[in-house]
């Protein structure tokens, strides 16, 4: 069982879907506002799975298909059967943990919303860095694989760069968030990754 590749292929079929359903679309993102005034709770999580064009789809699950499999993996590989649940507690809960900022500063916003699976992928990518700090990634049109932790720090000031902007319905200040959650929930369950990091890096 893959658990990663079932959230991909989920996550790829309600964005596709919702592209050309804007009332699907404003059903499932994420809004502070509606989540406080009509207790539409659901939409802590269903936003992740819509995203802002094919682009942001793109991305979103290559990130996921490239860094969760490896993390998944690992898991299993410490937990058995239960690292596939350890999997999606960190995706689901990296989902929920990237938005409660957000839901305290807009809840009451009328017209702030946020769509993408973007918490959820940063929580996977910082936990794989931790679990895997000697993995690297290809980034088009760079020719060469990048480590995996300098992706992830670039990754952030992306993210930090374009939440400043504020200039779509991408929920970038989740990117930060969701990796604070990876990072502090892969420590948890597996505490000695922090000095396996450091020995690999550094």
């Amino acid at each position: 069982m893959n658990l990663n590749i079932i959230i991909v292929g989920i996550t790829v079929i309600v964005s596709i879907i919702a592209f050309s359903n804007p009332e699907l679309f404003y059903k499932l993102k994420f809004n502070a506002y509606q989540i406080k005034e009509r207790k539409e709770y659901y939409r802590f999580f269903t936003y992740a799975l819509l995203h802002a064009g094919w682009l942001h789809l793109i991305i979103n699950m290559y990130v996921l298909y490239s860094f969760g499999n490896i993390v998944e993996q690992v898991l299993m590989a410490h937990f058995a059967f239960k690292g596939v649940l350890y999997y999606g507690l960190l995706y689901v809960g990296g989902i929920l943990f990237s938005t409660l900022l957000d839901f305290r500063k807009q809840k009451a916003n009328p017209y702030y919303s946020a769509v993408g699976a973007s918490g959820a992928v940063s929580a996977v990518v910082f936990s794989s860095i931790l679990l895997y700090p000697s993995g690297s990634i290809f980034i088009f049109p760079i020719p060469f694989p990048l480590p995996s932790w300098i992706f992830g720090i670039v990754y952030l000031i992306y993210s930090v760069y374009m939440g400043k902007r504020g200039t779509s319905n991408i929920g970038h200040s989740a990117h930060f968030w969701g990796a604070v959650f990876g990072i502090v929930y892969t420590i948890i369950l597996i505490p000695g990754v922090v000095q396996n990091f450091f020995d690999a890096v550094f």
